[in-house]
């Protein structure tokens, strides 16, 4: 096989073949795990994840409901940063009208909610560490660029460990050093990231506008990604609340479980921050908000009145039965593994996203959500066997704030990036310190043992 004209080949024939002919000795049937008691996916049959670790970095719970009708882990949803309700955070910076992101990231870093003077002086050291190295932009990020943002993102990150003199130095101050850096230039390695690809894969115009170290991070994405700089403040601010709300969750989300089984080898931040990234870039993960606004996309097309509760249902249902969308059977943005009745996170959002779709003229399209929120749940219930409650998540509508705010999809993904680092860097501190073993789970064989049978034996 001959590499083409513009990189690597295609599959061939012969190599979809031998794929095909490998499949089955692959597959392995449903039922053994249950003969053997696998947790498959490290869930059980209820979809509760099987502890593997301890961490004190924040907590998700379910607040029992007493009139649960008898589901497990059925009520409101909370969610904790370093044992402080998210939702007591967000209240506090917004009655406060200030930015919340960087206050968040201290938190999560250091333990404890900043003085005014302590977050002033970790807004200066961010603001310092937001420098690219000479040439990183041109010689990296101009060079070859990808049309995914999160691959972009993580080529990034690993070509940085070539600019780091101390890369390998896994002591707490070169690692804290090493994410801090990482999490003030994640919106610019993304951002820039985005421009190079439009620049030559979409003939469009190129602009590359330095962060300004007096504005937050949340307004420096907005201020890098526009032509002409310019954002409303309300704007601004339900981007930061979006980015506080994904900062973290737990340390069982598959991103930054990753980040902990690769830090306990003993491995560099940038790999371990690059193997997150690959991560979050699957769309059962990090791709989800995606999968939500292309949802809607098609809904708007399908549905001829949205506020006919009838016409609405019936396309839920077509979802569920693999008749519309992309036939995956999905409602997606609902349910989630801990949340039944409410996600917080969805909870705090919505009404900032009310507020959003006013300025800009999508009321009509605000409600369309707020109704899909409200059916699918009783559609889901009709159609299927649910042992829990299922509610919106923060995909939901995280979405539909980029579409409204401008930002193209590509760069969904890696803003949840640029928010989940704080929650990875916190949790691959953690590791470092509290882990002197590699996490090596255990995996049962299924296979049967065979004869090995000579060249000459062997059947065509």
């Amino acid at each position: 096989m001959k590499m083409s004209e513009y990189g690597f080949s295609k599959v061939t024939p012969e190599v979809k073949k031998l794929a095909d002919n490998s499949i089955e000795g692959y597959r392995i049937e449903p039922e053994l795990y249950l003969k053997h008691d696998v947790k498959r996916g490290l869930r059980d049959l209820n979809g509760n994840g099987v502890v593997a670790g301890l961490t004190n970095i924040s907590t998700i719970k379910v607040i029992d409901n007493d009139a649960n009708d008898g589901m497990e882990n059925h009520g409101e949803g909370k969610l904790y940063y370093r044992g402080y309700d998210v939702e007591d955070i967000v209240a506090g910076f917004m009655k406060e009208k200030r930015f919340g992101f960087e206050e968040t990231i201290y938190l999560l870093l250091f333990g404890k909610l900043p003085t005014a003077s302590e977050l002033e002086k970790f807004r200066k050291i961010l603001a310092d560490f937001r420098t690219l190295p000479t040439t990183f932009t041109r010689d990296v990020i101009m060079k070859s660029p990808s049309d995914n943002m999160m691959n972009t993102l993580a080529k990034c990150v690993l070509a940085l460990y070539s600019y780091d003199d101390n890369a390998n130095d896994v002591s707490i101050p070169n690692v804290l050093r090493q994410c801090t850096e990482l999490i003030t230039l994640f919106p610019v390695l993304a951002v820039y990231g985005y421009q190079a690809y439009s620049y030559y894969k979409n003939d469009e115009s190129l602009f590359i506008h330095k962060p300004r170290p007096e504005l937050s991070i949340a307004e420096n994405i907005l201020y890098m990604l526009r032509p002409d700089s310019s954002y409303t403040e309300l704007e601004a601010r339900i981007l930061d609340l979006a980015l506080v709300l994904h900062a973290e969750h737990g340390g069982g989300n598959n991103s930054t479980f990753t980040v902990h089984v690769v830090s306990s080898s003993g491995t560099d931040t940038y790999s371990a921050i690059a193997a997150a990234l690959g991560s979050l870039k699957g769309p059962k993960h990090g791709g989800a908000n995606i999968k939500v606004a292309l949802m809607f996309d098609d809904m708007k097309q399908q549905v001829k009145n949205w506020s006919d509760e009838n016409e609405v249902r019936d396309y839920l249902r077509k979802l569920l039965h693999k008749e519309a969308f992309d036939k995956a059977g999905l409602i997606y943005g609902m349910g989630h593994a801990v949340y039944s009745m409410s996600d917080p996170r969805a909870k705090v959002f919505k009404s900032f996203v009310e507020k959003l779709s006013a300025e800009k003229g999508r009321e009509e399209e605000f409600r369309l959500y707020t109704l899909v929120e409200r059916l699918a749940p009783e559609v889901i219930a009709e159609e299927r066997r649910i042992y829990k409650g299922v509610c919106a998540n923060v995909d939901f509508y995280s979405g539909f704030v980029y579409r409204m705010l401008g930002i193209p999809d590509e760069l969904f993904t890696p803003l949840f990036a640029t928010s989940r680092i704080a929650g990875w860097s916190a949790h691959r501190i953690e590791e470092i310190i509290n882990s002197n073993k590699i996490i090596r789970p255990a995996y049962k064989a299924v296979s049967d043992f065979r004869e090995y049978v000579d060249m000459e034996s062997r059947a065509e």
